[in-house]
């Protein structure tokens, strides 16, 4: 005599369409990978643009005044630049009235050894 075991109708399903499940787990993977880079070049495209405006702020007083801005509230206050403080941190040192200042933007979202530093330094 011989005994059947009666399997749940969801496994036997599965097992059945298991191809069709691989593939839709695969294509989930899939997309999700394509958003998570599309979100990471998104930000590094963002940090460019910021250098970037700065950049072209600088010049423009540079051009106008004859002279680069000693500090980033100047550009601010003068010369329309908005920056997300809550979002980057820019270094901006002036090395002299008729040479361009060093420019960097880190971005204090993304986890880094150098924004985490920034931020640290930041909070003191």
């Amino acid at each position: 005599m011989t005994i059947l075991k009666k399997q749940h109708p969801f496994l036997s399903l599965i097992r059945e369409n298991i191809l069709a499940v691989l593939f839709f787990l695969f294509l989930v993977l899939v997309i999700w990978i394509g958003l998570e880079n599309l979100s990471t070049s998104t930000q590094s495209e963002q940090l460019i643009a910021t250098e970037q405006a700065v950049r072209r702020a600088a010049v423009q007083c540079y051009a106008l005044e004859g002279s680069y801005p000693s500090d980033l509230t100047y550009l601010e206050q003068h010369y329309g630049l908005m920056l997300n403080h809550d979002r980057y941190v820019v270094h901006y040192q002036s090395l002299g009235s008729n040479l361009m200042p060093q420019i960097a933007v880190f971005s204090l979202e993304e986890e880094s050894p150098v924004s985490n530093l920034l931020f640290e330094e930041a909070s003191s």
